[in-house]
């Protein structure tokens, strides 16, 4: 056999794998497509991704902020929070729109309104997406780390109006004041798993979810 015929078989191996992840995308999609799909349970947790998804009850909880932050046809931005973007699809009533910029592809049954997103890129973004386009962005840093703050920051100020809703590690508390300017609520997010660090939301504008610790459920 010639070098040649050998390195047509490499590249038959190379396209027939794009083809078996191609159709093993498509089978997710219509598999997805098959369950109510804006529920939590409908696509399973990645740790390798570092997916965490919210308890129903905190998602719910931050889905009305953003929703009442956002005002009358208010655009919100849900980066890398899937579980929230969920429950506004759950509670979509036509007075506002959301869109999720996600890593994981498995979300792109979602259509239009999934947008894929490395934070390793910020910048690196849909050409429909313009600057200062949205009036709230909800954002959960998939890394505790100051370098995935830092490079996820240039986004949110990218595509925020003004209002930021974000999710991270109490030990963040100091750089996210520095690098966007936000307080710690006294609301209590909760995880479908218990994480071994402690969770806090914080935000750069008056919210509800610093007004009653009744508000921690």
């Amino acid at each position: 056999m010639s070098d040649s015929d050998d390195d047509d078989d490499i590249r038959l191996s190379a396209h027939a794998l794009a083809a078996l992840q191609e159709f093993q995308l498509d089978q997710q999609k219509k598999e997805y497509a098959g369950l109510n799909n804006y529920f939590t349970e409908s696509i399973e947790e990645d740790w390798q991704l570092s997916q965490f998804w919210y308890s129903d009850e905190t998602a719910l909880r931050l889905a009305q902020e953003a929703i009442e932050a956002s005002g009358n046809n208010g655009r919100i931005a849900c980066i890398s929070t899937p579980s929230i973007y969920q429950k506004l699809k759950q509670l979509w009533n036509g007075e506002f729109s959301a869109i999720l910029l996600e890593y994981d592809r498995r979300f792109s049954v979602y259509g239009n309104e999934f947008v894929f997103y490395d934070y390793n890129y910020p910048m690196n973004l849909h050409e429909d997406l313009q600057p200062h386009s949205f009036d709230i962005v909800i954002v959960d840093p998939p890394y505790l780390s100051e370098e995935c703050l830092s490079k996820i920051t240039l986004t949110v100020k990218y595509l925020t109006k003004g209002k930021i809703l974000l999710c991270t590690g109490a030990v963040m508390e100091d750089l996210a004041a520095k690098l966007l300017s936000v307080k710690m609520c006294k609301f209590l997010p909760k995880h479908n798993r218990n994480l071994a660090n402690e969770f806090r939301c914080y935000t750069n504008y008056e919210s509800k979810l610093d007004l009653d610790s009744l508000l921690n459920i």
